[in-house]
């Protein structure tokens, strides 16, 4: 299983197939993804557990265990965790490539590209 710790988080690969992808992803405590959008994927993202924070097309919303946020291809989006638990999403991306390549960042904490 593909597995990768970033700064604020982590992610497991649970299936990597020609259609889609499928991710288990871990926000820490006061962590959050870059800002972002990907040329080649849409993704689904499921909270499993917390509470977190999704930005959508400059629009943020509050999600809870359960609910479901759907990000369409080209859409500029990222999720943060401003609780004191873990955030823990099942991202399933759809498109016709699912590389690490295709993260467009237009803002990030940690200066990555």
């Amino acid at each position: 299983m593909e597995h990768d710790i970033r700064p604020g988080g982590e992610y497991f690969v649970l299936e990597d197939a020609p259609t889609h992808k499928v991710k288990r992803i871990i926000v820490k405590p006061e962590g959050r993804l870059s800002y972002q959008y990907h040329h080649h994927r849409a993704e689904v993202w499921t909270i499993v557990q917390g509470e977190a924070i999704i930005t959508l097309d400059g629009e943020d919303k509050i999600y809870k265990k359960g609910e479901v946020a759907k990000i369409p291809l080209g859409a500029k989006h990222r999720i943060q965790n401003q609780t004191g638990e873990d955030v823990v999403f099942i991202e399933v991306q759809l498109g016709t490539y699912f590389g690490e390549d295709d993260i467009v960042r237009i803002e990030d904490d940690y200066d990555r590209e």
